[in-house]
């Protein structure tokens, strides 16, 4: 109990670590998810297909719209990935140690793919015109594997 107990504050810090979480960061998510989950959804399904195509849209002269429509894309699914892991660490004991391993693979896997999606957001607000094309292509293409990651976990869990 208390080896599980353990294991599960970790899971919460390092999760907080990853996303950088403060509390008043964390404070501020929380007000940001309060709407119901199926407008959430909506809007996410929405808004996901959007951002992905309007950042490839986006022109090196657009750039601040690209940065800030990836930034709330990004903030859209933070918010999301920290509902599933309240979800997660809600039903933890009810888990058997299989269901706990995926689930902790689950979310060690969406860690690395929004992080590497944040690496393509840092690009975006300071790629050359050069590089502007592969920068803008690079952060879709993360965004859209992402998301996709996201889903599949939502709907595991």
């Amino acid at each position: 109990m208390y080896g599980e107990r353990l294991i599960e504050t970790a899971l919460v810090i390092t999760i907080a670590a990853v996303f950088g979480f403060t509390s008043a960061s964390v404070a501020e998510q929380k007000s940001a998810t309060r709407e119901t989950d199926k407008t959430t959804t909506q809007k996410f399904k929405e808004e996901g297909v959007e951002v992905s195509q309007k950042i490839k849209n986006y022109t090196i002269r657009q750039r601040d719209e690209a940065v800030n429509a990836a930034k709330v894309g990004l903030a859209d699914l933070d918010a999301r990935i920290d509902r599933l892991e309240r979800k997660l660490e809600k039903n933890w004991n009810k888990m058997d140690e299989a269901a706990r391993a995926k689930a902790r693979a689950a979310m060690t896997s969406l860690r690395k793919q929004r992080n590497e999606a944040a690496e393509w957001y840092g690009g975006m607000k300071h790629s050359s015109a050069a590089a502007w094309k592969d920068v803008k292509k690079g952060f879709s293409k993360s965004y859209d594997d992402l998301k996709a990651s996201f889903k599949k976990a939502e709907r595991e869990y």
